[in-house]
């Protein structure tokens, strides 16, 4: 049994290695590795922004939330596909041109030319926040990765881990920014004909969306978005929703994917082919979730793990390890571009602007894949701890690096009234709040509050020192 699953991930993950290998032979430069170089066509910005953002969260724990919840946890998905397409009309044309007017690899980049701060705070501010929550976020793939290898092949759970890093860090350390885009062309529609052919594949057998209604109300789950109007609901809707949803406007790994695009003029066609994938994935996963409800008779030790027990009990062991590979090419996707973002503002924001600020290309690409590899490994020791589930270690750092970057990011491209003082405040203090949130609220995602902390600090500090810049010039 253990062969043919092993036999269909050595297949898939041969074709990952060639996409790998042929994207390598065109890193020639920091730029290549980092951005690509600005080149990316509409394809693959649009597939690359979004199978990096899944990760293994569509599959592992967002179908887990209807399954202990019913349909009101859906109000996640809207909240994400609502936020994204803003994202998308909002952000992503806008950010592509500054980027390019500034020069800019990344975030922090930006935000020093954007806000004229000499100091480099704003920088080692970014890069704090960037460390420690992508650590969380890298290692909470780790964790998803580890679970699935932990169960197709009954490993040790450290020794899963530590092959999920040995899958990753080769082919992000051999091709960057280009390799990762190609890759996740391919993932993304990949795991998209996976999560959509699993649940309608199962769907008769638990009788259809009658015994899926059914097996709702037998185990009170609510087939309904709204199912009722309390204040306790209300407030779970809005946590959901916009706790999840605003992220999106800071997060680096996917807005860096709109800095990648070749022409602003494509990005109109990203949105709704990138938007057409989101939609149908969270509408297929809320489907998995709701499946799984009358598939296991709303009982399960972990709901985490309803798609993958799920397929392991419908299919042949080959046609296992081909679907369950869509599981790892998510967490993939998602691990790979948060690697990348990390380290290459570890080698911008640290390494050239501390140590060497004439740092050759070739050196400052050698820095970051060095960074590469000691990022993979802090984040292999958390993993290994597993102290929460990967819902919880996912929201808790999209919420930091969301809430910290987020209001920032639609300040700068939107507003003339931000300056570096605000900046810093507003960087620190939504990540913060966002750190610190869930001991003292668990009702109310970290997000909404942090988010809203860091525009507030924006504003006021910058306010507040606006006279002090005015003196300076």
């Amino acid at each position: 049994m253990y062969l043919y699953e092993l036999s269909a991930i050595v297949v898939y993950f041969l074709i990952l290695l060639t996409i790998g290998y042929y994207s390598y032979r065109k890193n020639m430069s920091v730029d290549d590795f980092i951005i690509g170089n600005r080149s990316m066509n509409y394809w693959l910005t649009a597939l690359s922004a979004h199978a990096s953002d899944m990760s293994s969260w569509l599959f592992l724990a967002y179908p887990a939330t209807i399954f202990t919840q019913g349909l009101l946890g859906a109000w996640t998905a809207i909240g994400l596909i609502v936020c994204m397409f803003l994202n998308w009309q909002w952000i992503a044309p806008k950010i592509r041109v500054a980027t390019e007017q500034y020069n800019s690899l990344t975030f922090s980049s930006f935000f020093e030319s954007r806000f004229g701060d000499t100091s480099g705070l704003i920088r080692v501010f970014s890069a704090l926040i960037l460390v420690v929550f992508y650590t969380i976020y890298i290692s909470a793939a780790l964790t998803s990765m580890g679970d699935l290898l932990t169960s197709l092949f009954n490993l040790n759970y450290g020794i899963a881990i530590l092959i999920g890093i040995l899958i990753v860090v080769p082919y992000v350390f051999i091709g960057g920014y280009k390799t990762l885009a190609w890759i996740d062309l391919f993932q993304g529609f990949f795991l998209l004909g996976v999560i959509i052919f699993v649940p309608l594949y199962l769907l008769n057998g638990v009788g259809g969306f009658f015994g899926i209604s059914q097996s709702f109300q037998l185990h009170h789950l609510t087939t309904s978005l709204f199912p009722d109007f309390s204040n306790h609901t209300l407030l779970a809707i809005i946590s959901m929703g916009l706790g999840w949803g605003l992220g999106y406007f800071g997060q680096p790994h996917i807005v860096t994917k709109f800095m990648g695009i070749r022409n602003v003029s494509e990005i109109h066609k990203s949105k709704w082919l990138g938007m057409s994938w989101m939609t149908l994935s969270l509408a297929a996963a809320t489907l998995v979730g709701a499946t799984s409800v009358p598939f296991f008779n709303g009982s399960t030790s972990n709901p985490e793990e309803v798609f993958i027990k799920m397929v392991q009990a419908s299919f042949h062991p080959f046609i296992i390890g081909f679907i369950l590979c869509a599981v790892m090419a998510a967490t993939i996707n998602a691990m790979s571009s948060q690697v990348l973002v990390l380290t290459s503002s570890l080698t911008e924001d640290f390494y050239k602007r501390v140590f060497r600020p004439h740092a050759s290309s070739k050196e400052l690409l050698f820095i970051s894949r060095i960074g590469i590899i000691l990022v993979g490994a802090v984040a292999f020791f958390i993993a290994y701890r597993k102290t929460s589930t990967i819902y919880t270690l996912v929201n808790y750092a999209w919420s930091g690096i969301g809430s910290s970057f987020g209001p920032l990011v639609i300040l700068a491209l939107y507003s003339k009234r931000v300056n570096k003082y605000g900046a810093w405040a507003g960087i620190l203090g939504g990540g913060i709040i966002a750190g610190i949130w869930p001991l003292f609220n668990t009702l109310i995602s970290p997000m909404v509050p942090g988010f809203l902390a860091s525009m507030i600090l924006n504003l006021a500090v910058s306010h507040a020192a606006r006279q002090k810049v005015a003196e300076k010039v």
